[in-house]
């Protein structure tokens, strides 16, 4: 998978505030293969609960920059 095939599904999910935990199903069609885990108020605790995960690289989160950028971890 390419990192622009997502590009489009992380910025529609991309919280205003907090941090969203997505998940990715292979299986979808193109454009609906990013879906919403759980959104969190603190960094710490998304990124322990992709830890928790059977396989966390399957796992990332995204959240918004104070220069309103987009980033996924």
């Amino acid at each position: 998978m390419t990192k622009d095939i997502f590009e489009d599904e992380k910025i529609k999910l991309t919280p205003e505030k907090g941090f969203d935990l997505i998940g990715i199903d292979y299986f979808a069609e193109p454009g609906n293969q990013l879906y919403l885990i759980e959104h969190f108020k603190m960094y710490q605790d998304a990124l322990n609960a992709k830890k928790d995960r059977k396989n966390p690289d399957e796992y990332f989160v995204l959240y918004k920059g104070t220069g309103n950028e987009f980033f996924c971890r």
